[in-house]
C-alpha cells in the first residue's frame, strides 16, 4: 500500500510538472505578445491519512492553473494613433472577426486591453487579429447619448469613413469696431456705415452678414445714438435684426457702449454681450460688448474703425487623422486645424477580471466567477486611462520563466527518480518470492 501510494504520488508529480511547463512554454513563448497575461500553475497537496502516525499513505499533488489578467505590462509608445492600451484598470470592448456582421448589426463581443488597429477598406478601425474596435458615437453637438452601462449592446463599430468631411459652421461672432462720436452731432450727414462680415454656413459654403450701422443726428447737441440693421445673405438678403445703440459720454465712462434695445429679431443679453441673430442655417451669437466695458462697440473720436473682428468655423475640411484622448474619445482632426468627437470608448470592469475566460489574440469573455461587467468613462472610478500611441507588452518576465524551468526540470527528474526507485523495490519484492 505504501509502495503503490509512492508510485502514484510521483505519476501525479510528473503531470504537475508537466502542467507547469505547459505554462512555462506558453508564456516564453509568449513574450513578444503584446497584451500577453502571464499564466501560472500552482501545486496542492493531497493528504489520504492525515492522521495516521502508523503507516504514511502519500497522497500526491494536484494543480489548479491561472491567468493573471489583472497584471499589467509595461505601456510603449508607437507612431500610430490608434495604437491603444488601457493604462489602469478595466478594457476596452472589441467583436470578434467570426461574430462581426456590420450589415446585420450582431456583434460577438470580446474585452481587450490593448490592440493595433487600423482602417479597413469600409474605415472600419480593426486589429491585425480582425477584431472591430467598438465604441458610443458623439452627437453633432459635442454629447453622448445615455447608453446602458452593465450591457455592450449600446456599442458600435467605430467607422471613420463617415467622418471624412466636415462642415464647421459659425455660431459665434465677436465685432470690435470703434464708430465715429461726430457723426451724432446735429448737422452731421447722417451718413451709413455698413462693415460686411463673411461667415460659414451648415454646409460649409460662405455667407454674408451684411452690418450697417446708422446715426442718429438730432436737431441740437450729439445723440450718441446709433441704429445697427443686421441681413443675411443665407435669407434671401433679409433683415434679421436691427438695434438701437446707445452710448456713454460721462467723463469717466465715455465712449462705452450704455444699452442696446431690439427693434426688431432676436434678445440681447447684457450679462454677456450676445445678441442672437437667426441666420438661413440656425442662429449666431453676435457679440457686441457688454455695457460700461471697453470691449465690443466703441464710439470716440472720428474714425469709424473695425479694430477686432473675430469668429468660429471654417469651410469643409478633409479628415487628416484620428486622436483618442485619455477620456477615451476619439477626435477627427481635419486638415483646416479643426477636430470634432467622432466617439466614445468606455473603459469595461468585472469584479474578478482573473477569471474571465481567455480567448485567442489577448481577448476575454465574461464567466459567471468573473462578475457581471460595468461601462465606465475612461479615469471615472476603478477605470483606467486610455493611452493612444501605445501598446501593452506581454507580461512575462523571460528571467523568472527560465528559472521556473530549472526548477520545474529538476522535480519532474526527481518524480521520475522516485517511480524509478519504487519499481527497483517491487522488484527486489518479487525476487524475494523465488
Amino acid at each position: 500500500m505504501t509502495i503503490s501510494s509512492s508510485l502514484n504520488a510521483s505519476v501525479a508529480g510528473l503531470n504537475a510538472n508537466a502542467n507547469r511547463l505547459a505554462t512555462i512554454a506558453d508564456n516564453i513563448a509568449n513574450s513578444s505578445t503584446y497584451g500577453y497575461k502571464r499564466a501560472t500553475t500552482d501545486f496542492h497537496s493531497m493528504v489520504t491519512q492525515g492522521n495516521s502516525r502508523v503507516n504514511y499513505s502519500a497522497g500526491g499533488v494536484r494543480t489548479t492553473n491561472m491567468r493573471l489578467i489583472d497584471a499589467r505590462g509595461p505601456l510603449i509608445g508607437t507612431s500610430n494613433s490608434t495604437d491603444i492600451a488601457i493604462d489602469g484598470r478595466g478594457f476596452f470592448a472589441v467583436s470578434s472577426p467570426a461574430g462581426f456582421n456590420a450589415t446585420y448589426g450582431t456583434y460577438q463581443m470580446a474585452l481587450m486591453t490593448t490592440g493595433s488597429f487600423r482602417p479597413d477598406s469600409d474605415g472600419i478601425l480593426r486589429s491585425e487579429s480582425g477584431h472591430v474596435l467598438m465604441g458610443w458615437p458623439v452627437m453633432p453637438d459635442g454629447t453622448v447619448a445615455p447608453n446602458a452601462r452593465t450591457s455592450l449592446t449600446g456599442l458600435e463599430p467605430i467607422n471613420v469613413n463617415t467622418n471624412q468631411y466636415a462642415a464647421n459652421p459659425t455660431t459665434k461672432l465677436t465685432l470690435g469696431v470703434n464708430l465715429p462720436a461726430t457723426a451724432t452731432k446735429a448737422g452731421a450727414a447722417s451718413t451709413p456705415f455698413p462693415l460686411p462680415i463673411e461667415y460659414f454656413g451648415n454646409l460649409g459654403s460662405t455667407e454674408t452678414l451684411d452690418i450697417q450701422f446708422t446715426p442718429t443726428v438730432p436737431a441740437t447737441g450729439a445723440s450718441n445714438a446709433w441704429t445697427m440693421d443686421i441681413r443675411d445673405s443665407a435669407s434671401g438678403g433679409a433683415l434679421v435684426g436691427s438695434y438701437t445703440l446707445t452710448f456713454d459720454q460721462t467723463q469717466a465712462t465715455g465712449g462705452r457702449l450704455l444699452s442696446v434695445v431690439p427693434i426688431s429679431g432676436g434678445a440681447y443679453n447684457s450679462a454677456t454681450g450676445d445678441i442672437a441673430v437667426t441666420v438661413g442655417g440656425g442662429t449666431i451669437n453676435v457679440n457686441v460688448g457688454i455695457p460700461g466695458q471697453t470691449t465690443g462697440l466703441t464710439q470716440l473720436s472720428s474714425t469709424f474703425a473695425p479694430v477686432t473682428i473675430t469668429k468660429d468655423g471654417s469651410s469643409v475640411a478633409s479628415l487628416a487623422s484620428v486622436e483618442i484622448d485619455e477620456q477615451g474619445f476619439l477626435y477627427a482632426i481635419y486638415d483646416l486645424g479643426v477636430s470634432r468627437k467622432i466617439y466614445q470608448i468606455p473603459v469595461v470592469d468585472v469584479p474578478n477580471p482573473n477569471d474571465l475566460i481567455a480567448l485567442s489574440s489577448q481577448t476575454y469573455t465574461v464567466s459567471h466567477d468573473s462578475g457581471d461587467l460595468y461601462l465606465w468613462d475612461a479615469g471615472d472610478g476603478p477605470a483606467g486611462t486610455i493611452a493612444g500611441f501605445s501598446l501593452e507588452e506581454s507580461g512575462t518576465d523571460v528571467a523568472a520563466e527560465l528559472t521556473q524551468l530549472i526548477k520545474t526540470q529538476r522535480a519532474y527528474s526527481s518524480n521520475a527518480k522516485v517511480i524509478q526507485t519504487v519499481d527497483e523495490m517491487l522488484q527486489e519484492t518479487t525476487n524475494i518470492k523465488r
